[in-house]
């Protein structure tokens, strides 16, 4: 079974940075996508980055471009989400979620992925 466990939210100012870390285990597909989703109270989860087996073509919303950056290091299978420039709109719980390799049309959809971590709190205040 495949398991995701997510660390590195916390609260930090605007402007500020953070990275965020998902190390996965029991996950056997030769490649894969994985993203990092966002929900904030009374919005719907949305995709914010994701990426292929191999680092080819990441994609971003276009809230987060320029301020993250999606990464993976395969000998510790895990995948990192770097916020700088951080905006209280950023203020979510943050998820990181995998599934078998997709479209590109699909990586950021919540809905085309059916392994999820536990989710880590991100809070940025003004």
């Amino acid at each position: 079974q495949v398991q995701l466990v997510e660390s590195g939210g916390g609260s930090v100012q605007a402007g500020g940075s953070l990275r965020l870390s998902c190390a996965a285990s029991g996950y056997t597909y030769s490649s894969n996508s994985m993203g990092w989703f966002r929900q904030a109270p009374g919005k719907e989860r949305e995709g914010v980055a994701a990426i292929y087996t191999g680092g080819v073509s990441p994609y971003y919303a276009d809230s987060v471009k320029g301020r993250f950056t999606i990464s993976q290091d395969n000998a510790k299978n895990t995948v990192y989400l770097q916020m700088n420039s951080l905006k209280p709109e950023d203020t979510a719980m943050y998820y990181c979620a995998a599934d078998r390799l997709m479209s590109r049309y699909d990586v950021l959809k919540p809905g085309r992925y059916n392994y999820w971590g536990q989710g880590t709190q991100v809070t940025v205040s003004s």
